[in-house]
């Protein structure tokens, strides 16, 4: 048990037929950490997510959050409650300023124009976009649009985020840069849940490692713990980025 977690995942599973996609899955976020998801493709990191987030619901199992069940709790009301997330594809609204991909976020709190629009300059202020503000969202680089889903997220004023592969795509500058700006985010309160393959980034973000194999944990511990364990290495080397 980790001292004082405010999400709790409590023997969750999700089935899709005769796929057992998360199989009675539980760990626990104390409120302030990074903890990082790494399994191979099809591991069901990213069906555990949305069950996090309430875009599925579990088939089984109960999820927490400061002790509320939330399991059944559709995916906006958990966004009222504090979760944020950003997609393994990107979900930029290209036609769309940079600022207004943050007021998207800004509306789920904010119902007047100029509040949302504070609101998601503010968080482009934290990722280091707000000199792009009224540029055209397609005109960005793949890590700046990167940088805007976190933006968007940020600006429903989340406790949690989750970040699904934030990384992919991007050069070795870009993902040194995000390591950096979750790092300064985490070091304001933001508690952050990521699912990552590229080791070397998992060593800088996480204290603790969640490893998942066909639906199951496999192992969770420190980052050092669960990188160096044999099991581990003979399952994910070669499947993973080192």
């Amino acid at each position: 048990m980790i001292a004082e977690p405010f999400l709790q995942i409590d023997n969750v599973s999700r089935h899709f037929g005769g796929l057992k996609a998360v199989d009675e899955v539980s760990f626990e976020v104390a409120r302030g950490e990074i903890v990082s998801i790494i399994g191979p493709n099809g591991a069901g990191k990213t069906t555990l997510f949305n069950l996090l987030t309430g875009q599925l619901p579990p088939s089984a199992g109960t999820v927490r959050f400061e002790g509320r069940d939330i399991g059944r709790t559709r995916s906006n009301e958990r966004a009222r409650l504090g979760f944020g997330r950003t997609f393994q594809i990107s979900q930029t609204l290209t036609s769309m300023s940079v600022l207004e991909n943050g007021m998207v976020g800004a509306f789920m709190h904010e119902r007047r124009l100029p509040a949302a629009a504070a609101r998601a300059f503010e968080a482009l202020e934290r990722v280091g976009l707000a000199k792009r503000a009224t540029d055209k969202a397609g005109s960005l680089t793949l890590g700046e649009r990167r940088r805007l889903e976190v933006a968007r997220a940020l600006a429903m004023k989340p406790q949690i985020v989750l970040l699904d592969e934030v990384m992919a795509g991007l050069n070795q500058t870009e993902v040194a840069e995000i390591i950096d700006m979750v790092h300064a985010l985490n070091a304001t309160g933001v508690t952050f849940l990521v699912i990552e393959h590229n080791l070397k980034v998992v060593r800088a973000f996480s204290r603790r490692v969640l490893v998942i194999n066909r639906g199951r944990v496999l192992k969770q511990g420190t980052a050092e713990e669960v990188l160096s364990d044999p099991a581990v290495v003979e399952a994910y080397v070669g499947k993973i980025r080192a």
